[in-house]
């Protein structure tokens, strides 16, 4: 990039664009915190409340130069290096873009315009320019007005902050369907199809998690692509359709960063890795019809190194990745210090091996610190879950997480979590949410803000 006095041309153009319209001046301005263009003659009407007079040309400049910055995300810098560990950010549960609204009546709640232009300015203040919205499709299909709008509010905040959104299309236990206490995800009708005489081995409840059967039964017949409605349309297109509806609803927004097509897809046999391939490889060819920002395809789960079912090697692992892989990401996530020749350190090893060998950029989009430990679920099966009285993050270990991620080269991380509902683990949240629905910071939020600065 060729620069004058130490600016690019670009940047030399700009100025002098700004001194010409100083100068001549333009008869139009937009009010910066609305969407709408205004004309001086519709700000006339109310002078006491007359937004600041900002050139279009101006505009269209500083418009440029953001979505320079978030569509351009996997590019080089004006030095030719590539511009690594950009995205600093957090995890963001809503409440109509989940099930807590149903799950958590009584939990104090905040107005969500309230609730989130603190939580981003918060965040944005803690040295951060990142999100990961988590969102639910079974949310969305119990009230799509109530999720949209959240998501409307999300986008115009984000904007307002500066912060780069990634839409994680998320599951967790499969569906409240084969979990109703803690499973969210997939919607009830890809349960209920009456040609599917498999349909009564994953009946309601019957649970959702890698180690329950008829979660095992549903995701095999996922990845086979047989899937479907009570209508019998495809699951998959349906899939896609939805994750459409999103990108239509906030593409156009500046803050927008990309998107997740599924988060933690479980895998039960060493055959569904190339079939895992062909889910992304569709869904990013879909997605690519109505928008050109980031996607992201997830690790699976379970994530056991001693698993020979599925054999997790970087090999099978990069599989997953899709055909198209422009302006793709690989994320996985880590809750322990990566630590050489421990579980959590091999694991990390491995997923990085992954990516590079699918040769995308690799993305933390969940990290922690949490300690697990073996229980008996109430079908007798031994399962891992956290342990809230082991868990914690000290200064130390934060430090120690961001320099690992900037040694290999991390496109972007996002923490775990910022969440309306408190967790049993006190550094899983990092705000809590008075009786009055104010938010309040947590010590955790120190510790990230104090090791994103020494960064």
């Amino acid at each position: 990039m060729i620069k004058i006095f130490g600016l690019t041309i670009n940047r030399v153009l700009f100025f002098f664009v700004v001194i010409i319209v100083s100068v001549c001046g333009v008869n139009s301005s937009i009010n910066p915190n609305s969407n709408y263009h205004n004309s001086n003659d519709d700000n006339n009407n109310n002078n006491n409340n007359k937004p600041s007079a900002i050139p279009l040309i101006l505009i269209a400049t500083a418009d440029e130069e953001t979505n320079n910055r978030n569509n351009n995300n996997l590019s080089n810098d004006d030095d030719g290096k590539n511009d690594t560990n950009s995205y600093k950010g957090v995890n963001i549960r809503g409440l109509y873009t989940s099930l807590q609204y149903e799950r958590y009546p009584s939990a104090p709640t905040p107005l969500l315009a309230d609730y989130y232009n603190k939580s981003f300015r918060l965040i944005s203040e803690a040295g951060m320019n990142h999100i990961r919205y988590v969102f639910y499709w079974e949310a969305y299909e119990r009230n799509p007005q109530l999720f949209m709008n959240e998501l409307d509010t999300v986008a115009n905040f984000a904007d307002k902050w500066k912060l780069n959104v990634l839409y994680d299309n998320h599951q967790y236990h499969t569906s409240s369907w084969l979990d109703p206490k803690n499973g969210t995800g997939f919607p009830d009708f890809l349960f209920l199809s009456s040609t599917d005489a498999s349909s009564l081995i994953y009946r309601k409840g019957s649970g959702g998690e890698p180690t329950d059967k008829p979660a095992q039964v549903w995701w095999s017949k996922w990845w086979d692509r047989s899937i479907q409605d009570t209508k019998r349309n495809d699951g998959w297109t349906l899939q896609a359709n939805f994750l459409k509806k999103i990108v239509q609803e906030v593409d156009e927004h500046p803050s927008t960063l990309g998107y997740e097509i599924l988060n933690e897809p479980q895998i039960h046999n060493d055959n569904q890795w190339s079939k895992v391939g062909k889910y992304n490889t569709f869904m990013v060819n879909e997605l690519r019809k109505v928008t050109e920002k980031a996607i992201a395809y997830s690790q699976q789960i379970p994530t056991s190194l001693e698993n020979s079912a599925i054999s997790m090697t970087p090999k099978n692992i990069a599989k997953m990745a899709p055909n198209n892989k422009t302006n793709i990401v690989f994320e996985f996530t880590i809750y322990g210090e990566p630590i050489p020749n421990t579980y959590q350190g091999n694991r990390f090893s491995i997923f990085v091996q992954a990516g590079k060998l699918a040769g995308v950029p690799l993305y933390i989009g969940e990290w922690n610190n949490v300690k697990r430990e073996k229980v008996n679920d109430d079908e007798s099966n031994i399962v891992y879950q956290i342990n809230s009285e082991k868990s914690d993050l000290t200064q130390k270990q934060a430090v120690r997480f961001l320099e690992d991620f900037k040694e290999v080269d991390i496109w972007g991380w996002a923490y775990w979590n910022w969440n309306l509902i408190p967790h049993p683990a006190a550094n899983v949240n990092l705000i809590t949410v008075t009786e009055s629905g104010d938010i309040e910071t947590t010590i955790y939020y120190d510790i990230l803000k104090h090791a994103i600065s020494n960064g």
